[in-house]
């Protein structure tokens, strides 16, 4: 019986056919426990995120789960209270007997890294780089993105620029803002003006009555995230009550599909989750069949500019 169900040589058609009714009938189900301690390996792989209000990563969620059982793995989802929880849940992860550990999160600490490296389990960082022999990093070009950002803003005339950040500690905002300052910057503007909206919708819309103010608007706000960039544009339209974009233009990150809906219609960039997904699977794969340190493998997915309704039209930008 036990070949059958491990898929053992020896066994034949007729066989396997009787052992399958058989245990159908009795209700049997094979207990992987065994195949566990003996191969070593579960065939888990632990995603952790600290939850899925982003319409990104409930998509990528989605994504990582089918191409992992594409790949002989079944996904287990961990779900911690805030984007530093990982710290103390590495020991637990470990416990598991996961495989692999897939993070999700925006902020990954030294802390968690560190962790990780010891417990020796191979780990993906999504969308977060580490510098760190355990784990591989396949992130999206934000810096490149934000600068595309820019530049449409400059094309179209804007001057005053606004940013709104994501959660504290977040490379990607970080990085994002990075690439945006430096291409204002060597257009000879030197003054952003920043606040935070911590990824969420409510957080854009406060962020937007913040800017508002303070006394002269942006004329252009790019925000981290399309979320974010929702709640700015409800925020302009219902409470300060200014045009988009004749007034102020705006643009997000992520090209989530209430971006494209008709209500919004923002300007974003589009964040390649599927090839991210994709890289980071095949990278996962190499890790846990060598079994070994990765040497800190960072891979990048470039992005892609997708002009709408929400900043100026004019002459034809590149994608």
């Amino acid at each position: 019986m036990s070949r059958t169900f491990s898929g053992g040589k020896g066994v034949s058609e007729e066989t396997s056919r009787k052992v399958f009714a058989a245990a159908k009938e009795l209700g049997y189900r094979p207990n992987v426990l065994p195949r566990i301690l003996k191969h070593h390996r579960s065939n888990l792989v632990a995603i952790v995120t600290s939850g899925t209000n982003n319409p990104f990563y409930s998509a990528t969620l989605q994504s990582f789960t089918r191409e992992l059982q594409n790949n002989g793995y079944q996904a287990l989802l961990v779900q911690v209270d805030d984007d530093h929880s990982l710290d103390g849940a590495v020991p637990r992860l470990a416990s598991y007997r996961v495989d692999a550990i897939v993070s999700a999160l925006p902020v990954l600490s030294k802390a968690a890294a560190e962790a990780l490296a010891d417990v020796r389990v191979p780990t993906i960082s999504f969308n977060t780089p580490v510098r760190n022999r355990w784990v591989a990093s396949v992130c999206s070009d934000g810096a490149g993105g934000a600068a595309a950002v820019a530049e449409l803003f400059l094309a179209r005339g804007a001057k005053r620029f606004g940013f709104i950040a994501g959660s504290e500690g977040s490379h990607a905002s970080q990085e994002r803002l990075q690439g945006y300052r430096a291409t204002l910057l060597s257009a000879g503007f030197k003054d952003i003006s920043v606040t935070s909206g911590d990824y969420s919708y409510e957080g854009g819309y406060a962020a937007a009555l913040d800017l508002a103010e303070r006394g002269r608007m942006p004329t252009a706000l790019f925000c981290a995230n399309d979320l974010m960039a929702l709640g700015v544009l409800d925020a302009l339209r219902y409470e300060i009550g200014l045009a988009v974009p004749d007034d102020v233009m705006v643009a997000g990150f992520d090209d989530v599909p209430e971006a494209s809906w008709k209500a919004y219609d923002l300007t974003t960039v589009l964040q390649d989750g599927e090839s991210m997904v994709l890289e980071a699977v095949t990278v996962l794969r190499q890790m846990i069949s060598a079994n070994r340190s990765t040497g800190g493998i960072l891979r990048t997915v470039p992005g892609r500019l997708v002009e709408r309704a929400t900043t100026r039209r004019g002459p034809r930008t590149k994608a």
